[in-house]
């Protein structure tokens, strides 16, 4: 990434931290490292600022919301785009065709989404902070140590 502010979108498609821009946040950088759910886990804090990924106790749960606002996105430029390109009709079956594409890539890009998902979500909580170095993360008071994990 360049030496000014990073972007917000690649940072966020690359899934970098959102206060630094630079790190990962995620373990593995396979969406699709199923084996063992390695491709949700998240690095307890930023390994470039040392932000914390869980800011409380259930803080993904709306990600859940997220992940749904991005299916319903993909299956509305999927059907322009099969609409424009392809045309849609019932007499000759092709808004089932249209259908049966869309669910296998819907199941195909779930891991992508689920990692966008927490990703946005994260982004929307912390902020960017330019002085990062001289600044530490705050606090997660909400936190309670024995509960982490527990969703």
């Amino acid at each position: 990434m360049a030496k000014g502010k990073p972007s917000y979108l690649l940072s966020v498609f690359t899934n970098r931290c959102p206060r630094c821009r630079h790190g990962d946040i995620f373990e593995s950088k396979n969406a699709y490292a199923l084996k063992g759910s390695q491709y949700m886990k998240m690095h307890k804090h930023c390994p470039v600022c040392g932000q914390p990924t869980e800011i409380e106790v259930g803080f993904y749960y709306g990600t859940g919301y997220v992940s749904y606002a991005l299916g319903v996105a993909f299956s509305v430029v999927t059907f322009i785009a099969w609409w424009a390109l392809i045309g849609i009709s019932i007499n000759d079956n092709r808004v089932f065709w249209w259908l049966g594409v869309n669910t296998f890539l819907l199941i195909v890009l779930q891991p992508v989404f689920m990692r966008l998902a927490r990703s946005l979500w994260l982004s929307w909580f912390v902020k960017y902070d330019p002085n990062r170095e001289t600044h530490k993360p705050e606090n997660t008071e909400r936190i309670i140590q024995e509960q982490i994990g527990n969703w």
